[in-house]
């Protein structure tokens, strides 16, 4: 694994938006992907707020809200056959994926789906639950476990990259995972609108030459 190394604040920037640049041009062409993403988006920033007082609820807006709003969108709305604006093919994307791939998204949304069925024959989760957390009731306590998914599936990704990638590939990750909400806000509160212009693609013009390293499928390729 590599060691942190110190950089000017500027490279880890720079690190942070190509990931967040590579993650919209490749795998958010639908209007329909985007505008669950601001849904998401929207969401999470109230489950935020909530993090603070109250991090069961926090995690049953996250959980039940923000991420079944975008995950729907990337598994039934984003095109998955050729991306012409990227010259890539959809199964070359899902192998330099940064993050959570499809493969890897179905089974974190597995766990969070198998998560009620084991506290309701385990009210305190396989003893991993207190028993305060177990007298607080079912939705509470399962709140509880959805925050722990949620959490570990962070912490596993970003220590993940550190030994597939690197340390500073994985900060950066981590970083651009907690403020996607932000970010996305920003990027997409025009998407419903062109939704409803009838814009179900976004012809992603401003992709065409993004000044990056050239297409994602030539060899070596790797972001």
């Amino acid at each position: 694994m590599n060691r942190i190394k110190t950089a000017p604040l500027s490279e880890y920037l720079e690190a942070l938006r190509v990931q967040r640049w590579d993650d919209h041009r490749y795998y958010h062409h639908s209007r329909i992907n985007q505008s669950l993403h601001l849904v998401s988006a929207v969401s999470f920033v109230v489950a935020y707020g909530f993090l603070v007082v109250d991090p069961a609820i926090a995690a049953l807006i996250a959980w039940c809200i923000s991420m079944t709003s975008r995950q729907s969108g990337h598994f039934f709305f984003e095109p998955k056959g050729y991306d012409h604006v990227n010259r890539a093919t959809h199964e070359h994307k899902e192998d330099i994926k940064v993050g959570y791939n499809l493969r890897r998204k179905v089974v974190l949304m597995a766990l969070w789906a198998a998560a009620p069925a084991v506290l309701w024959f385990s009210p305190d989760f396989l003893g991993l639950l207190d028993r305060e957390t177990v007298d607080s009731g079912f939705v509470r306590s399962l709140g509880m476990v959805w925050f722990v998914i949620g959490a570990g599936g962070l912490v596993f990704r970003t220590v993940h990259l550190f030994f597939l990638r690197d340390v500073t590939t994985g900060l950066v990750w981590a970083v651009k995972i907690i403020t996607d909400p932000f970010h996305d806000i920003l990027l997409y509160w025009r998407s419903p609108l062109a939704l409803l212009r009838g814009e179900l693609i976004d012809p992603m013009d401003h992709a065409l030459d993004d000044g990056l390293d050239g297409p994602v499928d030539q060899p070596g390729a790797t972001r």
